[in-house]
């Protein structure tokens, strides 16, 4: 093959031991790379961005944000990188240039992520924000630690790359990490327990929940602390840690609720008429709507009365209604009670005292007594 001659000028040394030519093909090389990332880099959003005005999907506009972040800057050291590999260039001056485009990639990348961060926080933020606000605001605390923990990443790779040890550097950020989550152990309990009630949510704002001796609804959940409103009014406020590791009853979440309804009649009561009690019991309880019936039954000789017990379900977790319903089926059994003549028992208790004894007897005890005290 006939090797093509150029002009002397173009094959002079002019910079860095390399021909006029060899910087012209290099310079070549890095325009045209960059030129075309550039114009794929515009097809790219021209298609997408046309796509995603016809979609309602998020996931194109995510893509084209992505491809819009693309750095000019970046690509133009990408190019610059390629076209140098045509030259022969001075050690330091190739690693130099080598180490700063993996440094712009690097950027690149921790820019890109950091859009798919964004994009995945505002997507789930939409999701729970009309379900559970307290988790929206949560999720974009979480951004912030993701994007710490990225770019501290990106940062290790750089120096890694630039011949900076970095395993000494890890090791001391382990230490220090360690002292300063046992001087802050208290506060990452904490901020761990909220993020721990974000994803398995125990509780949700305006849920009512009863920790230990204090109940009411939950009216915010912090990094930190949760705040309960009280049922007497005051708020009451919770470090996340503590509450996790306390039994939460979360009212909220009844779908139905349980009556254990007990009462007693007097023991002058006939036989069967107590036997007719659960009967009578049950019609009231089944004639009440949202109301299952579950059982009526003459449980026991209590110290003072004939005693009963019934239960029954409200088919609804509302307390207003739980409360309604009690009312109506007490009341409906006192008219009941009142119509068959059945008499309620009281709590009080007969005591039977030995009759008096005779007053002839008591006379004789007295004379004895005084006989005795007599000298």
């Amino acid at each position: 093959m006939r090797r093509l001659d150029w002009p002397r000028w173009l094959e002079t040394t002019i910079l860095l031991n390399d021909p006029l030519l060899h910087w012209l093909f290099a310079a070549g090389i890095a325009l045209a790379v960059f030129l075309g990332l550039l114009a794929v880099k515009a097809v790219v959003i021209l298609r997408i961005g046309r796509l995603a005005e016809r979609t309602e999907t998020d996931l194109d506009d995510f893509l084209v944000d992505l491809v819009r972040r693309t750095r000019a800057l970046v690509v133009g050291l990408v190019a610059i990188e390629l076209g140098s590999l045509y030259l022969r260039l001075p050690g330091r001056l190739g690693v130099a240039l080598k180490g700063l485009t993996i440094l712009a990639i690097l950027v690149q990348v921790g820019i890109w992520l950091s859009v798919a961060i964004d994009w995945w926080v505002a997507r789930t933020r939409r999701q729970r924000l009309e379900k559970d606000a307290a988790s929206a605001t949560l999720i974009g605390a979480l951004r912030f630690v993701a994007k710490l923990i990225l770019w501290s990443l990106l940062l290790l790779v750089a120096l890694d790359n630039f011949g900076v040890d970095v395993t000494a550097l890890v090791a001391g950020l382990g230490v220090g990490g360690i002292a300063i989550a046992l001087a802050v152990q208290n506060v990452l309990g904490d901020l761990l327990g909220s993020l721990s009630i974000v994803l398995d949510k125990p509780f949700v704002v305006g849920d009512a929940i009863s920790v230990g001796e204090f109940s009411g609804k939950v009216e915010g959940i912090g990094l930190k602390t949760t705040r309960v409103r009280s049922v007497s009014g005051e708020q009451v406020i919770f470090p996340n840690g503590d509450l996790l590791q306390s039994r939460i009853r979360n009212w909220a979440r009844l779908a139905e609720r349980r009556v254990a309804l007990t009462f007693g009649v007097v023991y002058q009561t006939p036989p069967e008429v107590v036997a007719a009690i659960p009967g009578i019991v049950r019609g009231i309880v089944s004639g009440q709507s949202e109301v299952r019936f579950e059982r009526s039954h003459f449980r026991g000789l209590g110290t003072s009365s004939l005693d009963f017990e019934t239960i029954y379900w409200i088919t609804s977790p509302d307390y207003n209604l739980f409360m309604d319903r009690q009312q109506a089926i007490n009341l409906e059994l006192l008219r009941a009670f009142e119509r068959e003549g059945i008499a309620f028992a009281d709590s009080t208790r007969t005591v039977l005292l030995p009759p008096d004894p005779p007053p002839e007897k008591e006379e004789k005890e007295e004379e004895d007594g005084r006989a005795l005290l007599q000298p």
